[in-house]
């Protein structure tokens, strides 16, 4: 199946570790036979993130880079540019239903390209009975789902 991971799933990869969720979920899932996605607006949240940790003291810059490198030239992670036309036109209607432009277009990305957004994000979950994101799903991929990490392993 093809799956785009919402960012949480590779902070472990950049040194910072995620309550309640195992660190190597991308590994388990392509172990699994997943084809794993991410629009290349995660690289920047890691990057943002990292970035953060990296200020405060609490990780090394060269651990964040090393994650994002392995992440950003890892052959069996297929990375979707958010200037996709497609990606950022879904993502600009999904806009009237979700505050934050980077869920839209991590979102969108996984409308376009996958079968389902794997991510823990109670926003992306709630949307699924809006009229809005029903109509975008029916025309693009009516059996598109967005589902938690539990629900696919």
């Amino acid at each position: 199946m093809k799956l785009l991971l919402d960012t949480t799933y590779f902070l472990p990869a950049i040194g910072i570790s995620v309550k309640n969720l195992p660190k190597d979920a991308p590994i388990k899932l392509i172990q699994e036979g997943h084809k794993i996605f991410i629009n290349n607006i995660t690289i920047f949240e890691l990057s943002a993130k990292g970035a953060k940790y990296v200020a405060a003291g609490k990780l090394p810059a060269e651990r964040v880079i090393r994650g994002i490198r392995a992440i950003a030239y890892n052959e069996t992670i297929e990375i979707i540019d958010m200037h996709e036309s497609t990606t950022l036109l879904t993502a600009l209607k999904l806009r009237k239903i979700l505050d934050d432009f980077i869920d839209c277009l991590i979102l969108s990305s996984a409308i376009n390209q996958c079968d389902a957004l794997i991510t823990e994000d109670k926003n992306m979950h709630e949307i699924e009975e809006d009229k809005t994101y029903r109509e975008i799903v029916t025309i693009r991929k009516p059996e598109f789902k967005i589902q938690k990490l539990t629900e696919i392993f």
